[in-house]
């Protein structure tokens, strides 16, 4: 990231704005809003500053910019149109380690104002670093339809009953439950409908209800999809972000863990070929015994948590220990990938059936029954094969199924490294031995794939 997000308390503090007009005005408004005592230098002072110095109790200085005596101030904008004089703010500025901001100049700026969605004393900062200012206004807008101003008024009840909470229930992370329920719940519900006082009743007796025991943790099995981050449910994100503790696989993408919390705790869990972190076994007990310490575990699993993803075992090491869980499907491989890649697994005039299984080398052996696998009008789709690919189309062909086959590789399937190598079960092995393969990939056979130069539409493919 460019720029750190912070947000400055200026409630009572010195700030300075160099120029008069229109775009002056509109960041003395700004800081004024926060609490700030402004002064104001410039030559020329424009109707609205004009306005704002009775209105605001600004102190305004008709006159030019000098360096000196700036100590005092936290804070400094400029907003002229005089170039030099904005190059004189700038430096001036830094040379006393002030923070300063040239509008609509990042590069002479320690700060950058933000787009704001001011649901006081919630407020949310969208910033594009300078780049696309008119973007962050644009996702701003879409936020202020999200966040009614509702959220403003539940924040001002969660301080009036922040000390009591605390004191309450000592606990960290029993606290973080208590506040969530409260957010999400019959308390918020009345806040939004303009009840406070019903609210306050209400989060008043879950206080008093609660009696300080553990309450024991829960399992969600999250299918975290093919690899874009986009693609996950709004129950997948939900659950990810109130989960304590975040148990992923090398199939789930850096994009998707950085969804979490900040505090949660990570936990790689990957297996790979003949490199595994932990075997199942252990994470089948990893995952009971996190929730027995009352953690909510996120256990992500790439794909769908029961297609390859080994989530049945883990439902019945759950189970079997009497831990609760919630399922959350995922959009699996094969029907991630194939959409991407412009391959509809089934097709009229192509494919009436799928078949989908997994070509994990066993004593250096692929053992499918190819018979079925070599049948006529269906998709096969073929997970971790990429080892065994030479080894799949030979014997697909020795069981009767055509050399000039369609069948497509697709490599890190609805992600910007999406790459798709098509060919035939002749052809395939010795197109992907020519080029650097990354996994995670899928294999997909059947007259289908000829449908892929026609209906390809995602761009990020190279």
């Amino acid at each position: 990231m460019d720029y750190f997000p912070v947000f400055f308390k200026l409630k009572g503090q010195d700030c300075l704005v160099v120029g008069g007009g229109d775009i002056a005005a509109r960041k003395i408004e700004l800081l004024s809003r926060a609490g700030a005592n402004i002064t104001v230098v410039a030559r020329e002072i424009g109707e609205a500053v004009a306005t704002m110095q009775t209105s605001l109790g600004l102190t305004v200085r008709q006159t030019s910019f000098t360096p000196e005596n700036l100590e005092r101030y936290k804070l400094i904008v400029s907003a002229t149109d005089d170039a030099e004089t904005n190059r004189l703010v700038a430096h001036t500025a830094q040379e006393q380690r002030i923070p300063v901001n040239v509008v609509d100049n990042p590069g002479l700026s320690s700060f950058i104002f933000p787009a704001i969605v001011d649901r006081s004393p919630l407020v949310i900062a969208v910033s594009s670093g300078g780049v696309a200012p008119v973007l962050a206004r644009l996702l701003r807008a879409k936020i202020e339809s999200a966040v009614p101003p509702a959220y403003g008024r539940l924040a001002v009840l969660a301080e009036k009953f922040r000390d009591m909470v605390k004191q309450r229930i000592a606990i960290t992370p029993q606290r973080r439950v208590f506040w969530e329920n409260a957010f999400q719940g019959n308390i918020a519900e009345q806040v939004f409908a303009g009840n406070e006082q019903d609210a306050e009743l209400l989060l008043k007796q879950s206080l008093d209800d609660f009696d300080g025991t553990v309450n024991n943790g829960e399992v969600y099995l999250i299918g975290a999809g093919p690899g874009a981050a986009d693609l996950l449910t709004f129950r997948a994100l939900r659950l990810l972000q109130q989960a304590d503790v975040v148990v992923y696989d090398h199939l789930v993408s850096a994009e998707i863990i950085d969804l979490a919390r900040r505090d949660a705790e990570k936990i790689y869990a990957g297996k790979q070929r003949q490199c595994h972190t932990l075997s199942q076994v252990s994470i089948n007990q990893l995952l009971a015994d996190l929730a027995k310490a009352g953690k909510r575990v996120a256990r992500l699993k790439g794909g769908d948590p029961f297609i390859f993803g080994r989530g049945g075992e883990e439902m019945e090491t759950l189970m079997a220990q009497g831990i609760h869980f919630q399922v959350v499907p995922g959009i699996t491989a094969a029907s991630g990938c194939a959409s991407y890649a412009g391959i509809p697994l089934t097709h009229r005039d192509h494919a009436q059936s799928c078949v989908f299984v997994t070509g994990h080398l066993k004593d250096d052996c692929v053992n499918l029954n190819w018979t079925q696998l070599a049948l006529p009008n269906q998709t096969v789709i073929i997970y971790m094969g990429l080892i065994g690919l030479e080894q799949i189309c030979l014997s697909l062909m020795a069981h009767g199924c055509p050399g000039d086959m369609p069948i497509a590789l697709i490599q890190q399937g609805t992600t910007d490294n999406q790459k798709v190598i098509t060919g035939t079960l002749a052809t395939l092995p010795a197109l992907v031995a020519e080029q650097v393969i990354k996994a995670p990939t899928i294999i997909i056979i059947g007259t289908v794939v000829s449908l892929h130069d026609k209906l390809k539409w995602f761009k990020g493919e190279h």
